[in-house]
């Protein structure tokens, strides 16, 4: 049919009667048409050589890149009755700017005066503690002057004490003396007796030895009687060093029990002042609290709740708030298996919801209406929709993000990887093999390290 070979067909069958045979034949259209299709499938065989930019597609939303930027709800932090509003959707507020006013719904904070009779009890604790500070004190120094006086005392009686012991050593000194005169005394009578019996001595001489006798037996009896005396002072002595001892042991114990009785008190009372101090200040931040104000500057975005004299408990959310000034960024989620492919510091083309954009996934460069990106933060936890979150801030090597763009808005967004070839990416595809690594600056080194 198409006249290649040198036995014609045409020469034994009529092609005239084929319609197929009419519409193939041989004319000048058919060899324009076999040029356009050589052309075409020339150009199919160079485009399969062009480079194409692998990619991980994402998408997500318009962000804050810092926490404290993002929007934010105002909570109540004590429950109350709301009095009165400050604020209305779509107000511009300063930080610490009042937003509501709530009044008190708890009967232990009825009391218009209770600060200030808090504040009473704590001194009135105070000067309890103060005045049990100073009794410790008074005690303190009632034992020194009992240790005091129990010194000079226990010196007296040790002094008498030892008077009483030189006492009885000096009456059993003369008891001896007194003894050995009576044995003299004797011994002179016995011999004056013998004497006179001889004739050599006067009866005369013999009655007075006998009463120089008498007169020691009488003092002997005396000088024991002291001498039993003095013994007995000396035991009087001991006992009554005794008694002071014990005495002042008691005294001191007694005062030593009032000093651990006051400083007890003391001690309890203090914990009572801290106490109601504690409660004090509580009363003071609580009453502070009855006006919710705004945490920075920004704008109402919603009131979520209504009203005047509803009744809130504490944590409720009352308004959300926008803050004036933020960092913008986009939080874009990935499939898990592009997640090893997307690094910290990797360049990310990003388009947003009704911005005019022409986006040529596999050029990034001749897209129009894409916009910069850098990732700054990657989380290594799942996110409830089965993907991966990343999050990219503005590249400051490219043009500025739109100033019009609203936190909330969507956004598309091509992590760029490597540039291969398009039939290699067709095969890639075809095949379900992952995009090619990509190395950042900063890990490139280490990479060829690793290699060698």
């Amino acid at each position: 049919m198409l006249n290649i070979s040198d036995n014609r067909i045409d020469k034994f069958v009529d092609m005239s009667k084929y319609t197929s045979a009419k519409i193939f034949a041989d004319n000048k259209h058919y060899r324009v048409i076999r040029k356009v299709v050589w052309g075409v499938a020339i150009v199919i065989l160079l485009v399969l050589f062009l480079p194409w930019t692998q990619n991980i597609k994402g998408s997500g939303y318009v962000t804050t890149l810092r926490p404290e930027q993002r929007p934010q709800t105002v909570h109540a932090i004590i429950g109350g009755r709301i009095e009165k509003w400050y604020v209305q959707e779509g107000d511009y507020v300063h930080k610490g700017d009042t937003i509501m006013f709530l009044s008190e719904t708890k009967e232990s904070y009825f009391d218009p005066d209770l600060i200030a009779n808090t504040g009473d009890q704590v001194r009135a604790k105070e000067g309890a503690v103060e005045s049990y500070t100073q009794k410790v004190s008074a005690l303190t120094d009632q034992i020194k002057a009992i240790e005091r006086e129990r010194e000079l005392k226990l010196k007296q009686a040790q002094n008498k004490l030892k008077q009483s012991k030189l006492k009885v050593i000096s009456d059993s000194i003369d008891l001896e003396a007194v003894k050995i005169r009576l044995n003299i005394a004797e011994t002179q009578y016995d011999r004056a007796f013998n004497l006179n019996k001889e004739g050599l001595k006067p009866m005369t001489y013999v009655e007075e030895k006998k009463v120089k006798l008498q007169e020691m037996q009488a003092k002997i009896i005396t000088q024991e009687n002291k001498y039993l005396t003095s013994q007995n002072e000396l035991i009087n002595a001991e006992m009554e060093l005794t008694r002071l001892n014990a005495a002042y042991a008691e005294k001191l114990a007694k005062a030593q029990s009032d000093i651990q009785t006051a400083l007890s008190t003391r001690f309890d009372t203090q914990s009572q002042v801290s106490k109601l101090r504690s409660q004090y200040a509580g009363y003071l931040i609580r009453n502070g609290m009855y006006y919710i104000t705004a945490p920075q500057d920004g704008y109402v975005n919603r009131a979520l709740q209504s009203g005047i004299g509803e009744t809130i408990k504490e944590g409720t959310s009352v308004v959300s708030i926008m803050p004036a000034s933020f960092d913008i960024a986009v939080e874009t989620y990935i499939e898990p298996l592009d997640y090893p492919l997307v690094h910290k510091g990797g360049k990310v083309r990003i388009w947003f919801d009704g911005w005019p954009t022409i986006v040529f996934s596999g050029w990034p460069g001749v897209s129009y209406g894409t916009f910069g990106g850098v990732v700054v933060a990657k989380e290594n936890f799942i996110s409830a929709n089965g993907k991966y979150r990343v999050l990219i801030a503005p590249d400051p090597e490219e043009k500025s993000w739109p100033a019009e763009l609203s936190v909330g808005a969507g956004s598309q967004t091509l992590a760029l990887l490597d540039d291969v070839p398009i039939w290699f990416e067709i095969w890639r595809t075809l095949n379900g093999f992952p995009p090619n690594f990509y190395t950042t600056p900063g890990s490139e080194g280490s990479t060829n390290e690793k290699k060698k």
